[in-house]
Parts: structure tokens; sequence; C-alpha cells
């Protein structure tokens, strides 16, 4: 009995190290990735064009970022799909020669998150961390499965081929620090903004940012497990650090003291607060919402996908305050 016992764990050892093996990416075979400079050791690889999740952009709608120094190597927001985490891992081995110490998941969204599985290897070999906050843990276990079938959907089979859902190993706390080669990056969280949990890392050397999805280019902001008041306080915590360099849905830098896509976020937030009060005040009702158009900003992508939705989140949180006679938040 205890032979066959002992059979039997060997079996299901073997099968969870199968599980975990990824095989690491050949430089031969892995398509260069196209990086761009931000920052001394920071590298930005951007969606081709603002888009929701499509099978021409195989799900690469968010910025995948690295920071090298010294041999060492973290990834932020690691991508949609096993395939655009082993371009990463590719690169950074064989263009750069850069050990991946840390894998960071900002938020808790497909696109970003589901390249954790091109370093479960690594992981699960204790030779890098997977690390997230709390909120992020709990939020992709609650809906990374549904997530994952969606986006596979949306952006095909082929692209999302051999992708499973990695779950960050550690969670990190606010104020702690992730040494990479010589340098610190400091951990801040944001609860209750864009999404339950937001993580931003913040290296003031050089003064650069990671927003995660706080911070949008020309795509339509998404509501759908966040805040808008909450958002709205997350940029003002953004302000007080006065960044020269913010990377989010894209990365752009400070120009005459302002980042263009934290004030662009800025802008659209608060017209969407402004055109629900003002509904509210004209006598409007929630099931109105949708049809509140905010012609500004007609043309980012995502506007005719979330737009309405986005109305209704806003109404929903705004509502209350509203029947108490209370402000606007961030007003």
């Amino acid at each position: 009995m205890s032979r066959w016992l002992g059979h039997l764990v060997g079996a299901l050892a073997a099968l969870v190290l199968a599980a975990c093996a990824t095989p690491a990416p050949s430089c031969d075979t892995q398509a260069p990735v196209p990086w761009r400079a931000v920052a001394p050791g920071v590298w930005v690889w951007e969606p081709a064009a603002p888009a929701d999740i499509s099978t021409a952009n195989q799900g690469h709608v968010a910025t995948t970022s690295v920071f090298i120094d010294g041999g060492e190597a973290l990834v932020v927001d690691p991508g949609p799909s096993l395939r655009h985490g082993q371009r990463v891992r590719a690169s950074l081995t064989c263009r750069f020669g850069a050990r991946v110490r840390w894998v960071v998941n900002t938020h808790a969204h497909a696109e970003n998150v589901l390249g954790n599985a091109a370093f479960a290897d690594l992981q699960h070999r204790g030779q890098l961390d997977i690390v997230a906050t709390p909120g992020t843990q709990a939020g992709m276990r609650q809906r990374c499965d549904q997530c994952l079938a969606h986006i596979t959907e949306a952006a095909g089979a082929q692209a999302l081929a051999g992708t499973t859902v990695v779950w960050p190993h550690r969670a990190l706390a606010h104020g702690e620090r992730l040494t990479v080669g010589r340098q610190q990056l400091q951990v801040l969280r944001v609860a209750q903004a864009h999404t339950e949990d937001d993580l931003l890392l913040w290296w003031p050397a050089q003064r650069v940012l990671w927003a995660g999805g706080l911070v949008y280019g020309d795509r339509l902001p998404e509501l759908a497990q966040g805040s808008l008041s909450g958002w709205l306080r997350a940029l003002t915590v953004i302000d007080a650090l006065r960044p020269q360099v913010v990377i989010g849905g894209t990365a752009s830098s400070a120009e005459g003291g302002r980042v263009p896509t934290l004030e662009s976020t800025r802008r659209y937030l608060r017209a969407l607060r402004d055109a629900v009060w003002a509904a509210m005040d004209s006598g409007r009702h929630a099931s109105e919402a949708a049809t509140l158009a905010l012609p500004d900003f007609a043309h980012w992508a995502g506007y005719a996908q979330r737009q309405g939705f986005n109305v209704l989140r806003a109404w929903r949180e705004l509502e209350p305050l509203w029947m108490n006679k209370g402000e606007a938040p961030d007003r």
C-alpha cells in the first residue's frame, strides 16, 4: 500500500512539474520585440494603434514594459498571452542578456496579466517572483478564467494557444521596494480606482511612473471594476509625484510640467462626471444614461463599446451624492 501511495505521489508531482514547465523561448524562433526606450533602462512595447481586442492585434492593446539594470530585469504587465510573454522573455535574454527577477501585474485585466504564462516555469523553480497587490490577486482568481475565454474569443484561439492563467506568487504591500540591479522601485497601492486594487510603480531617481490602467491614451477608459471618484483621486496622487515619464496604456513624457496622457484621461473622467451630474440636475433618469454622449471623445477606440456602460456606472456612483445635495467629486 505504501509503495502504491509513493508511486501515486510521484506521478502527481510529475504532472505538476509538467504543467509548470514552459519551454524556454528560443532566440532563433521568436520575432524581435519593437522596444522603445523612454528612460535609462526603461523600454516599452506599445500597441501598434489604440484599439480594442481583436484578431488583428492578437489582444495586444496595453503596453508591456521592462526595466533593466545590472543584468537583471523587471517586467511590468507581460501581456495578453503565452506567445506575447515568450517574445518578451526571449528578447530580454537574447537582446539584453538580462535575467528576469520580477514580473509585476498592475491590475487584474486579461490583456495585462495572461503573459504570466511565459514565466511560470521560472516562478515554479524560484528564479523569479510574479507579484501583484492583494486585490489584484483576488480579482484574478475571481475573473481570469472567464477573461481567458473572453479574450480567446475576441483575439482568436491561435493567438492564445497554450495560454493558461498563472497566479501571482506573492502579494505586494504599499511602500514595498523592488530591487533591480542597483536600483529600487517603490510600490504604491491605489484602491477602488480603475479596478479594485491598482498598483503604481515609482522610480524616483528618474521620476518614472508605471501607472498600469490608471492612465490611457486615445482609448476610452474602462470603469467595469472601478470607481469614478476613486480614479480621479488616484490621478491627484500621481500629480503629487510630478513624474517626468508615465507608462500606462502608452508611454508619455511631461511637456511643460504636464503629462499628456494623464491630462487626457482626467479630462475624460471629469467630462463624464460633469455630464452625468448635469443630466441628474435636468431631471433625466438613469434609464436614459446610455444615450448620454461625449462627442469630444467619440474618436477614441472603444467609445462605441464602453461609453454607455461608463455612464451607467458613473450614474450609479454619483446618484447618492446628488440625492443628498452633495457636490460632485473632484470639484
